[in-house]
């Protein structure tokens, strides 16, 4: 029999399980695995997004451990373990279309409406826990904050539409449309502190209208207005506005 010891994760850059295979008795020595999951485990947090597991087979080889456990079907075996840090370490930074995404799954949006739901939700996470909750730059346009990549997605969204998230499993449940949006969030850096974060402002503002949400980001100290929206070009609202001044963009 074949001893396989097996690292599986969710590469949601690739849309697929990743996983490491360790097998005969010699890569089996427990300070060898001990070593290899430590070295995992610093390159990504205590709570990386990884699980563990032991299978035996007749035969060498992962297609054997496919055939024997059908649970490792469709996952892509990765030849080591550098390679399997950086693809998960792609899925630790959140990027705001991430964050669009998933608001799409629990409030229909106009463009207008979501940009300004991503901003605050971005505003309130960094006002708490001074830290980012995803990488994009946000600028000042003329009717608000603006967030880089979910701009480039919606841009050619009309915006009498409702734009729905674009997800990846052809199926008509919901609730299943909505798990691996959820899961990308929670699988990134702190992430279920962030998706706790997003829910909480997407209750706090999640009904109101467009029009209302500008008028909040529009108030006269917002960050919005510090960073001199209105202006020809436009402005980047740095994140020492947002801490400076999100105070005072209230309902």
């Amino acid at each position: 029999m074949i001893k396989h010891f097996i690292i599986l994760a969710s590469s949601y850059s690739k849309g697929k399980r990743i996983a490491l295979d360790y097998f005969d008795d010699e890569i089996l020595q427990m300070d060898v695995i001990k070593k290899e999951l430590d070295y995992i485990i610093h390159k990504l947090g205590d709570d990386a997004p990884i699980s563990t597991h032991y299978i035996q087979t007749v035969k060498a080889g992962w297609k054997e451990v496919e055939k024997q456990d059908k649970f490792f079907a469709n996952a892509q075996l990765i030849d080591t373990k550098e390679e399997f840090v950086e693809l998960i370490l792609k899925d630790r930074k959140l990027k705001g279309i991430d964050i669009a995404k998933y608001i799409l799954t629990k409030v229909p949006c106009t463009h207008l409406k979501l940009e300004k739901l991503v901003y605050l939700c971005y505003a309130d996470y960094l006002c708490s826990e001074n830290k980012k909750l995803f990488d994009d730059k946000i600028y000042a346009y003329k009717l608000g904050p603006v967030i880089e990549s979910v701009y480039q997605k919606y841009k050619k969204s009309k915006k009498s539409y409702h734009v729905y998230v674009e997800d990846d499993i052809k199926t008509e449940d919901e609730t299943k449309k909505k798990l691996p949006i959820r899961s990308r969030i929670i699988a990134s850096e702190e992430g279920l502190k962030k998706i706790l974060s997003v829910d909480k402002t997407l209750d706090k503002y999640g009904n109101y209208s467009a029009s209302k949400l500008v008028k909040i980001t529009h108030n006269e100290s917002s960050p919005w207005t510090k960073a001199g929206a209105g202006s020809s070009q436009f402005q980047e609202i740095s994140d020492e506005l947002i801490l400076k001044f999100h105070k005072y963009e209230s309902i």
